[in-house]
């Protein structure tokens, strides 16, 4: 029997047993069984750990040589088995819990003297490299020619890159690396993204700059990747524009968005309040979500959008007096924040609730309202601007909302005033 897993053999003898736990663990291999060469039936137990420095291994008898066992933290891949001769403690750390809990099982009926036939034992010969070397956790891979396309992908990748590799989509080997922090597949011709890259539940950073890329599916957004994305490239694509629920990435601190064909940014981009470094410069913005304002940034890049001049004096206006019932319940939803879902109304209009606009008075209007565009100036929500075009210009224009035509007045008021 055999067990892969990080072992520290510790003496309690010497005075330097304080140090136990503090030193990181050697990757290594266990193996419970009989020295080769013995007569079927004859001879001890031993339990061998071997190393990648030593693949010989030491080898320590198991029979009523077992002092205690420790497996408070089994459940975490964590064990020590205390040896009564020599006196060292062998600690066990990151193996399989279910693997560590068969193995501790067969040496403690070793250690009781159980039939050597009824032990599922091992041959107790040296561990080749690969059995010990310590996991591969990053791949870095930078042309077709290197891309493996017969062997998997190491399973304790952590960092991987497969740049310039003229890819089409997401290899599924890919997807199967539950230990994936850092994806980058820059530089290929990727065209759609599969739902189930949601499932690595521990990515950071996904690097998709330079693909074929038309949308982001609006499934990757409620996917565990909510907890987890931190970094995300989507810069040199095709996409005209993010899904509603692209907000619900919240974790997300740095955003590039740059050469794409952006008509607009999500409508609750303020949602993004971990946010800190945004670009999106040379897309197809005329101007910003009146949510952008919300945002706390460090450094912003709108430059070379083709920006429209705002002009409050030319309101768009899509009142509809008497309102209907529909908006009637749909703003008191918002408004008196009413708990609503799929499973009380219909999707569409969960939809329509998600996006529902603020006025200024701070009620909600759905699609009866004034629309205007403001100039705003991007050092309000960001320490360092890059300049939005060559005249040196910082400010956009960004949009505003009225739920009333007494609102709308009110403002016009104040702003001709101001002016």
């Amino acid at each position: 029997m055999r067990l892969q897993c990080e072992v520290e053999v510790v003496s309690r003898l010497l005075p330097t047993c304080g140090l136990r736990g503090r030193g990181r663990g050697t990757r290594a291999l266990l193996s419970l069984g009989r020295s080769p060469g013995r007569a079927r039936g004859g001879g001890g137990v031993y339990l061998m750990v071997c190393t990648a420095r030593d693949r010989v291994g030491a080898r320590y008898k198991v029979q009523e040589n077992i002092e205690r066992f420790f497996t408070r933290f089994v459940e975490e891949g964590k064990a020590t088995v205390r040896l009564r001769e020599p006196a060292v403690d062998v600690c066990l750390s990151k193996a399989n819990a279910s693997n560590l809990k068969n193995f501790l099982s067969a040496v403690r009926l070793a250690h009781q003297g159980t039939d050597i036939e009824a032990l599922p034992l091992s041959a107790l010969v040296p561990a080749k490299t690969s059995e010990v070397e310590k996991p591969k956790t990053k791949m870095i891979i930078t042309s077709r020619r290197d891309y493996p396309l017969t062997k998997n992908f190491p399973y304790s990748l952590e960092h991987l890159q497969a740049s310039y590799c003229k890819l089409a989509r997401i290899d599924t080997r890919v997807l199967c690396l539950k230990k994936l922090r850092k994806l980058d597949l820059s530089h290929n011709h990727i065209k759609q993204l599969p739902a189930t890259i949601g499932e690595l539940s521990c990515l950071q950073e996904l690097n998709l700059h330079d693909n074929h890329l038309e949308s982001f599916s609006g499934a990757l957004c409620n996917s565990t990747l909510q907890k987890s994305l931190q970094f995300l490239d989507l810069s040199q694509n095709k996409m005209k524009a993010l899904p509603i629920q692209f907000c619900q990435l919240r974790e997300l601190v740095n955003l590039k968005l740059d050469d794409n064909e952006l008509i607009r940014l999500p409508f609750k981009i303020g949602q993004l309040d971990r946010l800190r470094f945004l670009s999106a410069a040379r897309n197809k913005l005329p101007f910003l979500p009146s949510d952008f304002r919300k945002l706390c940034l460090e450094k912003l890049d709108l430059f070379g959008n083709p920006f429209e001049q705002p002009n409050p004096l030319v309101p768009n206006i899509q009142l509809k007096i008497p309102l209907t019932l529909l908006e009637c319940a749909a703003r008191a939803t918002v408004n008196y924040r009413i708990p609503y879902g799929c499973h009380l109304l219909p999707s569409h209009l969960c939809e329509d609730l998600e996006v529902a606009k603020t006025c200024r008075c701070g009620s909600a209007c759905l699609s009866s309202f004034v629309q205007i565009t403001l100039t705003m100036n991007l050092h309000h929500v960001a320490h360092t601007v890059v300049l939005v075009d060559n005249m040196g210009g910082t400010e956009a224009p960004v949009i505003d909302y009225f739920c009333s035509l007494d609102c709308y007045s009110q403002f016009l008021d104040r702003h001709l005033q101001s002016n």
